[in-house]
């Protein structure tokens, strides 16, 4: 799976340790078409929201109960600045329903 399949969760990890659900976003695309890249995952995003905030996650993942919520954008291609950006403006939106977002770029 990945950003392109944006009804579709690409992956969940709990971390016992730290009491973490991080929920991960599969970006491969580059930046060439930037407007479609934020589209694709503006709405990906999205999807991830209503997961985690219906009853999807913990009937699906009965172990998230009581822990953080992260989804992580694991990205193939530096973003650009329209892309940091939106991010940042995500950022903020998401942290106000309690989730933290973050996103890096995939090590090769």
């Amino acid at each position: 799976m990945s950003i392109i399949q944006t009804d579709k969760i690409d992956f969940i990890g709990t971390d016992d340790v730290s009491n973490t659900v991080v929920l991960t976003i599969s970006d491969h695309l580059d930046w060439s078409d930037t407007h479609n890249h934020l589209v694709l995952l503006q709405e990906k995003l999205n999807s991830y929201l209503a997961f985690c905030e219906s009853e999807q996650l913990l009937e699906n993942y009965p172990q998230a109960k009581g822990k953080r919520l992260v989804i992580q954008i694991i990205g193939k291609s530096p973003l650009p600045i329209e892309g940091q950006n939106f991010i940042d403006q995500a950022k903020e939106v998401i942290e106000e329903v309690g989730i933290e977002l973050q996103f890096s770029l995939l090590e090769e």
